[in-house]
């Protein structure tokens, strides 16, 4: 099951006595352990009937001990367990799960990874999730090109309206850190108030972006092949770090020339064309339409090669490597100092706009 489907189900109070929820995107999990533990139990219930256990604090004998407890005056109890990557012996709980307790609903927030599926644990915890006994959900981190449709998508649960290429806009300057996305779009929600209408200009006005200087004005110079322009807002950058840090810049601009890249290969540069090769969804416009959204990518294939666009792919690439540290020359007993973000930032903007030096 997918999150919808899992968060679904636990806003219902389904009643399984085991909900383990394991994997990478910290985000899915909070919420659903969030609306258990707010939703399940009548607040005075709660302090005889719901306890919560910290991974670093606890092993599994604590855990078999607060499972093992029986409710007062209510029908259930429930343990969650937070952090139970760091639980010691995670693996011992599955003797628990082939003996289920009916009145105790066991909540286990295993974040950051999975359980190894080699291990017995995994392999009783998939079969009893195949017979509907218990609700095993693996949260998965999301693409980058599915992070505008999650954008739309928790808007329009929350009845606020947007476009998507303000959903872009969003994606492409937070990244794709749920939490941290989240979080701002909770901000401007409170921001626009009754006229429930998330616009590019309440973006740029609330989350820091100068339109003069923005991403996507960068993509637009290189794509012109304006050097003038683009050196002038990557210089903005190195004096305001905190505009374009160059983690978020080397992903925007790899997205958008792997996008460039990809336009190579189609039939035609429609919006649906386009949309359809990278992955993202056609939102009702008419067919052969070409509007502002793929402006930038249409004119960048005028005026690189694809082979230009190859070298630039993997200049971005070897500029990630470097802004971490990776691949300095080494020399006598020391490394050799690495450049700061800002002059690694102009250089490779000199790069993408001459990639045959």
């Amino acid at each position: 099951m997918n999150f919808d489907q899992v968060f679904h189900l636990v806003k219902k109070k389904s009643p399984y006595p085991v909900y383990f929820l394991q994997g990478e995107e910290d985000y899915f999990i909070d919420a659903i352990v969030k609306e258990i533990e707010t939703n399940f139990l009548e607040d005075d219930l709660k302090d005889f009937n719901q306890t919560v256990l910290y991974g670093k604090d606890c092993d599994f004998k604590q855990i078999l001990d607060a499972v093992k407890r029986y409710p007062v005056l209510s029908s259930v109890q429930i343990v969650i367990v937070k952090e139970a990557q760091d639980v010691k012996s995670l693996d011992q709980l599955e003797s628990y799960f082939s003996h289920l307790i009916e009145s105790t609903i066991l909540v286990i927030a295993h974040k950051h990874k999975t359980l190894d599926k080699r291990k017995k644990i995994y392999k009783v915890l998939e079969d009893l999730s195949k017979a509907n006994k218990i609700l095993f959900f693996e949260s998965k981190k999301l693409y980058d090109n599915e992070i505008p449709d999650w954008i739309l998508s928790y808007l329009q649960h929350k009845n606020i309206k947007t476009d998507p290429k303000s959903a872009q806009l969003l994606s492409d300057y937070l990244g794709n850190d749920l939490s941290k996305i989240s979080n701002e779009l909770e901000k401007l929600i409170i921001r626009v108030g009754d006229k429930a209408l998330i616009t590019e200009e309440i973006i740029r006005e609330n989350i820091g972006l100068s339109k003069e200087y923005d991403i996507f004005e960068l993509q637009s110079a290189l794509a012109k092949k304006d050097s003038q322009k683009a050196i002038q807002i990557v210089l903005y950058y190195k004096s305001n770090p905190k505009a374009a840090p160059l983690p978020m810049l080397i992903g925007t601009l790899y997205a958008f020339f792997s996008k460039v890249y990809i336009c190579y290969f189609l039939p035609n540069l429609y919006d649906e064309t386009i949309n359809t090769a990278i992955g993202q969804k056609n939102f009702g416009q008419k067919s052969g339409m070409m509007t502002r959204k793929y402006a930038d990518q249409r004119i960048a294939v005028k005026n690189y090669s694809q082979h230009e666009i190859i070298q630039i792919l993997h200049e971005i690439s070897d500029f990630d490597l470097r802004s971490k540290g990776v691949g300095l020359p080494y020399l006598g007993d020391e490394f050799t100092e690495q450049k700061d973000h800002g002059d690694l930032m102009l250089e490779l903007i000199l790069k993408i706009l001459n990639p045959n030096l």
